[in-house]
């Protein structure tokens, strides 16, 4: 019996004790001369193999006088045949390319661990979702911020409302709520629910000068910003943060159960998240919010050591980003301005797939024939304090120190009009940029404007969706002939070769179909609902994004760590990957490979 098997990697590490002593009883060693076929095609295969020594590829059935197209090598600890056994045949030939030694689980031992375990099943489906989901189980994640990220939304964390009926007078609210000790209440005012703080009856009654027998009904405010039972608390934190608010009201089939308060949110939360927004939130000068911005970087290395995945901390990165940009340009253009003006984040800012400080990407929309006499100099100051806050300068000069991102609505329209003729170059990178916007600061109805306008001259334009298509296809995969991950000796580009071909594909699917959302994620779930995607391709497309940011991440914060800025922040290092995530970063990029394939036949483009 070998003793050198390795069980500490999925899928083995998923089987129990009793499992792994059935399988190591059972396995069995052979022994393959080059060019000997350990599975043909078309037949039952003898079990799962796992690579000792030796390479095998596997290729295409053979086929008289055809050359066999190969799709990837298996070496050292690498298996095969799970899938062709579960299946009954296999459909690939699977020949040693050397002088191969293989470890051999008989179907029948392997049929009987699947059954017993399906978590070990499941591994062997070909989709991406179901191994990334087991490779975090393996790597596993701090236990309370584990307790932490799966907590929903129940009786547990919420409130029951104090309800009021419309009628009732400031001074019995005010009473009822000392009476209760709560520090706000819900009015009922016919069917619709409204939400009165303590806040709001010292404003009532102090600076309104209202009188005690007011109906409360009239200071209520009626647009509650809500969750559905059973979503996960963490995004009632986002969605806390997002809003600038402190409660949230919790609703279920639209009839209403409870109320969340932030105080019940921290009592989960460990990390100094809302401290940070807090500090945001109150500062008075340009000193103290540079202060609160740099706390950003702590919070991101505390999302990440305690396990949070990356797709929530973009989520809440990207609101403290958001406030970090709207407080700061509130405190520097004239408050009589702001109504007038619209702030807007572009690029991966505008899609929230931040989460280390990146390349600024910033612009400014005016209200046609808008005053603004002093407005180079305050933008110029707005884009040097975000570099001094940690927002580097974009190296395209795509800032609103530039005075070709600041432009009049009616200008603004007509340039992003102008860039999807072209369509080509520079116009396309900037119109890819430009329709990622998103309002952070002033009046948001000048951006809304433009993008409602812009949808609406693409319409049914199915040569400019071929054209934009086309860029996600400038970049090769980075995946050997055999299927292998290739990697200069400097290391692998991921933005070229794995994140951008998911987002600009995505994006133009999105942009087609006239998907409002901006964030990646957040598209494909629209795209999926519309059917435009495959549920299974939206998922794995989902996967291998998260993949990329995480593998970037964890490299970008060693550098950071290490004070090393040499490297480009999307150059992986292959070689500094352990085992798994070298696994999960070829499935992905086969993923991406499929999903060009599919954009090249969707948008009728050819290489």
């Amino acid at each position: 019996m070998p003793t050198d098997f390795n069980v500490d990697n999925p899928p083995f590490s998923l089987l129990d004790k009793n499992e792994l002593a059935i399988l190591k009883n059972n396995l069995d060693i052979g022994y393959y001369q080059k060019g000997e076929c350990l599975i043909e095609a078309g037949k039952p295969p003898d079990g799962l193999f796992v690579v000792l020594k030796g390479q095998v590829r596997e290729s295409e059935a053979k086929e008289d006088g055809a050359d066999q197209h190969v799709f990837v090598h298996y070496s050292d600890h690498d298996y095969f045949g799970a899938w062709s056994a579960l299946k009954g045949k296999a459909i690939h030939d699977f020949v040693a390319e050397e002088e191969t030694i293989a470890h051999i689980l008989p179907t029948k031992v392997l049929l009987e661990l699947v059954y017993s375990n399906p978590r070990f099943g499941d591994y062997f489906s070909r989709t991406l979702a179901a191994k990334t989901e087991i490779h975090a189980e393996h790597e596993g994640e701090d236990q309370g911020m584990a307790e932490f990220m799966l907590a929903q939304v129940d009786g547990e964390c919420m409130r029951d409302p104090l309800v009021l009926l419309e009628g009732t007078s400031i001074k019995e609210t005010t009473m009822l709520m000392r009476e209760k000790h709560v520090d706000c209440v819900l009015v009922r005012k016919g069917g619709r629910y409204g939400i009165v703080t303590g806040t709001d009856l010292l404003n009532a009654v102090v600076l309104e000068e209202m009188s005690r027998s007011t109906d409360v009904a009239e200071i209520a405010t009626y647009r509650l910003i809500s969750v559905e039972a059973g979503d996960y608390l963490f995004n009632a934190l986002i969605l806390m943060t997002q809003q600038h608010i402190e409660r949230v009201v919790v609703m279920k089939d639209s009839q209403l159960l409870g109320i969340i308060d932030l105080a019940d949110v921290l009592s989960y939360f460990s990390s100094h998240s809302h401290v940070i927004g807090l500090r945001i939130e109150r500062a008075k000068t340009v000193e103290d919010l540079s202060a609160a911005a740099r706390g950003l970087n702590d919070l991101i290395r505390s999302l990440l050591s305690h396990g949070v995945k990356a797709r929530f901390a973009m989520d809440l990165i990207s609101a403290m980003n958001e406030r970090v940009m709207a407080k700061l340009f509130t405190l520097l253009v004239p408050e009589d301005l702001l109504a007038h003006v619209c702030l807007v984040v572009m690029g991966s800012e505008g899609r929230g797939e931040q989460i280390m400080k990146t390349d600024q990407d910033n612009a400014v929309i005016m209200r046609d024939g808008l005053d603004w006499p002093d407005r180079e100099p305050v933008l110029q100051r707005f884009t040097d304090m975000l570099i001094e806050f940690g927002y580097p300068k974009c190296p395209g000069n795509i800032m609103v120190s530039n005075p070709y991102w600041v432009q009049f609505l009616g200008d603004w329209t007509s340039r992003m009009n102008e860039w999807a003729t072209s369509c080509v170059g520079e116009a396309q990178m900037n119109l890819a940029i430009a329709v990622d916007a998103k309002p952070v600061a002033g009046n948001p109805a000048l951006f809304k404007a433009s993008r409602n306008w812009f949808l609406r001259q693409l319409k049914d334009n199915d040569l400019f969706f071929s054209h934009f298509a086309k860029a996600s296809l400038e970049f090769d995969t980075p995946l050997t002939f055999f299927g292998g991950i290739k990697s200069k000796g400097h290391g692998l580009d991921i933005k070229k070769g794995g994140i951008f071909p998911i987002v600009h594909g995505i994006r133009t699917m999105a942009l087609q179909h006239r998907v409002i959302e901006t964030n990646t994620f957040k598209r494909v779930d629209s795209l999926i609902e519309m059917g435009v995607l495959k549920k299974e391709q939206g998922r794995d497309l989902v996967e291998a994004l998260s993949i990329f940011i995480k593998i970037r991440l964890r490299q970008q914060m060693m550098r950071f760590d290490a004070e090393d800025f040499n490297e480009s922040p999307n150059i992986i290092i292959i070689d500094e990957l352990d085992r798994l995530d070298k696994d999960l970063m070829r499935e992905a990029l086969h993923v991406v490979k499929e999903f060009k394939k599919s954009l090249a036949l969707k948008y009728h483009l050819e290489r």
